[in-house]
């Protein structure tokens, strides 16, 4: 056989197929390792990401249905017995936690209202950190993942380099035969870690700007709020007053 025959016969040779599934069985340990972890976030980082906006999506519903009931005209004394009842969250846990510090005024015996004003703000300071807190909770895993997993994914790709190298080293062939393997799972895990970052980083930047947008929500309530029973409390302070 002569030499133009042994290349023929070398171009109608079949080519392995090259796969997902095959560059992974057939990448380093420490690159399926990487591959792996890479997938353990990405999943994590899902599962934040439909649980946020889920929990988003029903703290702006419930801050809907409370404005229109606290702006309908009822008195706040209704309004506070029908909220109370149950677990509150968003505008509604703000209005029952001043409510409940201005009803414990009230009925205290030495009920004073100095400093009432001061402490109701400071009550609606503290539900607002604590709902924006729930909001902002596990955002951070959504910020490391998009931070940190090109850089795994770039770990995986130096190592498959590496391995590429030291495959031309044991061979002596610099064929692509001989590194198109190392190479591949090399560019795999890049693609790994980039297929992670990205939607993290995209809804972490859009979930960032929805608790951003109902922490204002939240503040502007709290304002509006405390004008209220400023007023409520210079009523009942010159009632007090009078009746003395």
């Amino acid at each position: 056989m002569n030499a133009a025959e042994v290349a023929a016969s070398t171009l109608a040779a079949p080519v392995a197929e090259i796969t997902i599934w095959s560059m992974f069985w057939g990448a380093h340990i420490v690159v399926k390792c990487v591959i792996l972890g890479l997938l353990c976030a990405s999943i994590w980082s899902v599962m934040v990401i439909i649980d946020k906006s889920l929990l988003i999506r029903r703290t702006r519903r419930t801050m809907d249905l409370f404005d229109e009931a606290f702006w309908s005209g009822n008195s706040l004394e209704e309004l506070y017995n029908k909220v109370s009842e149950r677990p509150t969250n968003g505008t509604a846990s703000l209005f029952v936690a001043a409510m409940r510090e201005w009803k414990r005024s009230l009925q205290s015996p030495n009920a004073s209202f100095m400093g009432l004003h001061s402490r109701i703000d400071k009550v609606l300071d503290v539900s607002i950190g604590r709902e924006i807190e729930k909001l902002e909770s596990s955002l951070l895993v959504l910020a490391t993942v998009a931070s940190a997993s090109p850089f795994v994914g770039l770990f995986g790709t130096v190592w498959g380099i590496m391995t590429a190298f030291r495959s031309i080293a044991a061979s002596k062939n610099t064929s692509l035969a001989v590194v198109a393997p190392g190479i591949a799972e090399a560019l795999f895990a890049t693609a790994v870690g980039l297929v992670a970052a990205i939607p993290a980083l995209i809804f972490y930047n859009k979930l960032q700007g929805d608790v951003s947008k109902a922490q204002g929500r939240l503040e502007t309530f709290a304002d509006e709020f405390s004008a209220i029973l400023s007023r409520q409390i210079d009523q009942t302070a010159g009632g007090r007053d009078r009746a003395a």
